[in-house]
């Protein structure tokens, strides 16, 4: 288990993280996600020691990085994929981190296997993509078989398939009991990882929980219905207290057709209105807001640089 109580770091007058504190949970795959600037890869090196905090803690299994014995078997990270000497081959690579942690340097080829490199475990590291070399970081986190795992955009440079790869092996990972902690930017496939998630926004908190919680508690509950009578069916439910707006859908070729959304309700209450008023409906569907919808209203005041248009 990741604890973070009372984070604070500050760089000059820059305070990158302010007052920190949340949960990563053994077992679970843990999203961290936040605005560009939010202070998610400052809290990840104050956790792994690579920053000291200016105030708080951050502790693995109750304990601060620096005082691990053998941490690599303790806690396995990847933070900088590129982080490797291009000249070395990706066992050598691994064979370098495993012997300098008193590991058995058999244990790179178990690891190289575990993601899918064997076959290129004799080619320089250098000359990788980034999704390989994203691969070749997974498994240098793996070679301690540590109990908790942190990875930092893990996913940059795969495709749809290795997307999905790493989002089974995440899961599998959590599944052995380890702690799984996981930044990334890819809200949409976070929401399919993800069993808990803490949001940061300038260096503050912004949610720690459940994704399930997450979305529920923070998404906005409406109701998409269509009616060959949507006006009379509109004005209904507008006489019982519901927000009801009428968006038109073009349909290719012309025409189209109007769509009532109604806030507020749920999709019981929509069909016993037009029952009681004897009007057809040929659509009814509850809507809930998507992860990123939801990011963006919980996070829009905490984004550091936006364009003119107001996307940052």
């Amino acid at each position: 288990m990741i604890e973070v109580a009372g984070l604070t770091k500050t760089y000059g007058a820059v305070r990158a993280v302010n007052d920190l504190s949340f949960t990563v949970r053994t077992g679970r795959v843990t999203g961290f996600l936040g605005p560009n600037g939010a202070g998610k890869s400052t809290t990840m090196r104050c956790i792994l020691g690579l920053d000291r905090p200016t105030a708080g803690v951050a502790t693995i299994g109750g304990r601060e990085y620096r005082s691990l014995d053998r941490p690599l078997t303790q806690v396995g990270a990847l933070l900088d994929a590129k982080w490797v000497h291009p000249n070395r081959t990706a066992r050598d690579h691994l064979r370098w981190l495993a012997v300098a942690s008193g590991l058995p340097a058999g244990r790179a080829d178990e690891c190289l296997a575990m993601v899918g490199l064997s076959e290129v475990a004799g080619k320089r590291a250098g000359g990788f993509s980034l999704g390989m070399s994203q691969r070749l970081g997974i498994a240098g986190a793996l070679l301690g078989d540590p109990a908790v795992l942190m990875f930092d955009e893990p996913v940059n440079g795969l495709d749809p398939e290795g997307i999905v790869w790493v989002r089974t092996f995440m899961k599998s990972l959590a599944a052995q009991g380890r702690t799984v902690f996981v930044s990334s930017h890819l809200l949409a496939e976070m929401s399919l990882t993800a069993d808990d998630v803490v949001i940061v926004g300038r260096g503050h908190l912004v949610w720690n929980g459940t994704m399930n919680d997450f979305i529920a508690q923070n998404s906005e509950h409406s109701v998409r219905v269509r009616s060959p009578r949507d006006r009379e069916l509109a004005d209904a439910l507008t006489a019982r207290g519901y927000a009801v707006s009428s968006v038109p859908e073009p349909a290719p070729g012309g025409g189209g057709r109007t769509v009532l959304m109604v806030r507020g309700a749920s999709s019981d209450a929509v069909g016993e209105v037009a029952a009681l008023e004897g009007l057809p409906l040929s659509e009814l569907a509850p809507q809930q807001s998507s992860l990123e919808q939801v990011f963006m209203q919980l996070t829009g005041a905490t984004v550091e640089y936006r364009g003119q248009g107001g996307v940052a």
